[in-house]
């Protein structure tokens, strides 16, 4: 049975924390609410994440997936911190990294096949565990469609890290392995995460 690792819960009711109170880029401050995430408590999160991972997944090779084009912040924070968690571990592990897109939209129509474009030949990940990374998720449609197509390679272990969840009524109601913060079904930016992201 797949377990979760625990997630910080940003509640319905969290009033958030005054735009005064941070440095906010001139090009979000016109469109801006209220800051519910510092930066910080995503660093400290992010820290742990990468605990949990190499708790659970680090006794092998380890292919890590960035799910791009949002999702190469946390990715890349994440990766750094598991790879000081190796560097310092009594048996360090290989660890290779790839970055792939999806694609489950045509012409704004949803379609039951999920394309993956870049990446190295999925044949790799045969026998690996593999750790997907992405920034946010939604409905969980699309996550569950590529985790059916990476177990097809038929990898060692395969875990989705997410740095938020969103409480929609639209969801699945698959849960990643690892999760940053569940939040409320509103829309968000900063940390990559930014208007052009429509799935948010």
């Amino acid at each position: 049975m797949a377990t979760c690792s625990p997630r910080v819960m940003i509640s319905d009711d969290e009033p958030g924390c005054d735009l005064d109170l941070f440095c906010i880029p001139h090009h979000y401050a016109a469109d801006l609410e209220r800051v519910f995430i510092p930066h910080g408590l995503i660093v400290d999160r992010t820290k742990r994440l990468a605990q949990d991972v190499m708790k659970e997944m680090g006794g092998h090779h380890i292919i890590a997936l960035c799910v791009f084009k949002m999702g190469y912040k946390f990715f890349a924070d994440l990766l750094d911190y598991i790879k000081v968690l190796n560097r310092n571990s009594d048996r360090s592990i290989p660890m290779t990294v790839d970055f792939i897109r999806l694609k489950s939209y045509c012409n704004d129509q949803s379609t039951k096949d999920l394309k993956v474009i870049g990446g190295d030949d999925l044949s790799t990940l045969t026998r690996k565990n593999v750790l997907i990374v992405e920034d946010i998720l939604d409905t969980g449609k699309t996550t569950q469609t590529l985790l059916s197509l990476v177990k097809q390679y038929n990898p060692k272990m395969v875990k989705i890290a997410s740095l938020l969840v969103k409480r929609t009524s639209q969801s699945v109601g698959y849960r990643p392995g690892f999760v940053g913060f569940e939040i409320l079904d509103n829309f968000v930016i900063g940390y990559t995460l930014d208007y052009n992201t429509s799935g948010i």
